[in-house]
């Protein structure tokens, strides 16, 4: 049994000046947490202190995706060969848990404030809502074209688009009270802000843990790749095919490929055809190819995780 090992490596960077756009949404928008803090103490309303909660995590989250974006620029090493890809996704699935454990206090309080209802200064909460949402508008549009690129900027780029719909239906309610005087808006709002949250938080943990966990990309078919490979020609068969993704949105792949015996240019020429595909067709920029010359004799379920029905 004849076996050759072939490796693709092509990386990929985003200098697109997104540090930058991270850092000036931070002090914004630790600046607006601040404000929103003061006015919602002097104003009783727990609409706007739920939201400045929601925007202090927030801040963490820019302060963790500006963090994240830093490493993951770092080169590989010795010790770190892959580099520091992962830095990003980490920091988005620790910032998703924040957001759930700030969701739960604030449903607490909207469940007192609903029992017992105070007065609230509607103006003050409609004119520094309306300045929150300068703020995280702002800062969305500014990520915007960036959050393609990296799961963690994403994560940032949505909870900054969660409280720019937050800030807006602050806006809304404090009009309502103002006509109204019906004052239960407030926590009402605040429940919203919280299952908002919630939302926002379990599409970013479920993504993260997908990579964390070296599954399946999002969006990919293993069946559909392993015939796309199959019908390069020169290729027999595919067999022990991992897909996982390293990080920004950079996808690797390891596979065994059965070809006929042939000269090793021959079989070079077969490697660049299949990397061509998998390039264009799924943008996995990472292989690591084993040719074999014999075919296997394969179970029914194709190879095993464990190899027990692989060739080796």
């Amino acid at each position: 049994m004849g076996h050759e090992h072939h490796h693709s490596h092509h990386h990929h960077h985003h200098g697109d000046g997104t540090g930058r756009v991270l850092t000036w949404g931070l002090g914004l928008t630790l600046a607006f947490v601040a404000l929103e803090v003061f006015f919602g103490w002097r104003a009783g309303s727990l609409a706007l202190l739920s939201d400045a909660g929601h925007n202090f995590t927030d801040a963490l989250a820019l302060a963790l995706a500006g963090f994240g974006v830093y490493v993951q620029a770092k080169p590989a090493n010795e010790r770190k060969t892959y580099g520091y890809q992962r830095a990003g996704v980490l920091a988005a699935f620790v910032n998703a848990l924040t957001l759930l454990l700030v969701s739960g206090f604030i449903f607490w309080e909207s469940y007192a404030r609903l029992r017992h209802p105070q007065a609230v200064q509607e103006y003050t909460m409609m004119w520094v809502a309306a300045v929150g949402l300068a703020v995280n508008g702002s800062i969305v549009w500014g990520l915007h074209g960036r959050k393609e690129h990296d799961l963690n900027v994403r994560a940032a780029w949505i909870h900054m688009l969660g409280d720019a719909m937050g800030s807006a239906g602050i806006v809304v309610g404090a009009i309502v009270i103002r006509y109204t005087g019906w004052t239960r808006v407030d926590p009402i709002l605040s429940v919203a802000i919280g299952a908002l949250i919630i939302w926002t938080a379990w599409g970013i943990i479920r993504e993260s843990l997908n990579i964390l966990l070296e599954a399946l990309p999002a969006g990919m078919n293993l069946g559909e790749v392993s015939g796309e490979m199959r019908k390069v020609e020169g290729v027999i068969e595919v067999h022990d095919l991992h897909i996982w993704t390293l990080g920004l949105n950079n996808h690797a792949l390891s596979c065994h490929v059965l070809v006929e015996d042939q000269p090793h240019s021959s079989s070079e020429a077969i490697l660049q055809r299949v990397n061509a595909l998998l390039h264009r067709q799924f943008s996995i920029h990472h292989t690591t190819i084993q040719f074999e010359h014999n075919p296997c004799a394969l179970s029914e379920s194709g190879c095993s995780m464990d190899g027990t029905n692989c060739c080796n």
